[in-house]
């Protein structure tokens, strides 16, 4: 049995620690923002998941792997700061299909959370894990400024 925190309240687990933390979240826990783009390979981000303040591929992450942990999604986010990220993303067309969006987003609050005026250097170094076919990056690149 392993207990972590899932979005600010406490979650017991007790099945194959091996599973993949994706896996869980959308089948058992029922969220949907963490996305399976890649099969499990981690090569998209768009399971991106904030594990002790850092970011973690929920694809990748096997559930033994965050025992006693934090674990933080889009879901979990406070009301005011998704509306905030969200809105930049509008604002700017950072957004096309939407599918690989919410990794975008924890990763856009993992960095404003580590360095609130990122440059835009800074801002391109850390989405290189985040893969999107639709925007071309710049517009998203954008948003995070504009965040």
């Amino acid at each position: 049995m392993i207990w972590f925190e899932l979005n600010g309240r406490r979650v017991e687990y007790a099945g194959d620690e091996g599973r993949p933390l994706l896996e869980f979240l959308r089948e058992e826990m029922g969220l949907a923002s963490p996305k399976d783009g890649c099969s499990g390979q981690g090569a998209c981000g768009a399971c991106l998941v904030e594990l002790n303040g850092r970011p973690a591929l929920a694809c990748v992450t096997q559930m033994k792997k965050i025992a006693g942990g934090r674990v933080l999604t889009l879901e979990g986010l406070p009301d005011g700061l998704r509306r905030t990220l969200g809105r930049a993303f509008v604002d700017k067309g950072a957004v096309q299909c939407g599918f690989c969006t919410p990794g975008f987003l924890m990763r856009a609050k993992i960095l404003l959370q580590e360095n609130p005026r990122p440059s835009r250097e800074q801002i391109v170094a850390a989405l290189k894990p985040n893969l999107c076919r639709c925007t071309g990056y710049v517009k998203i690149v954008e948003a995070i400024e504009h965040a």
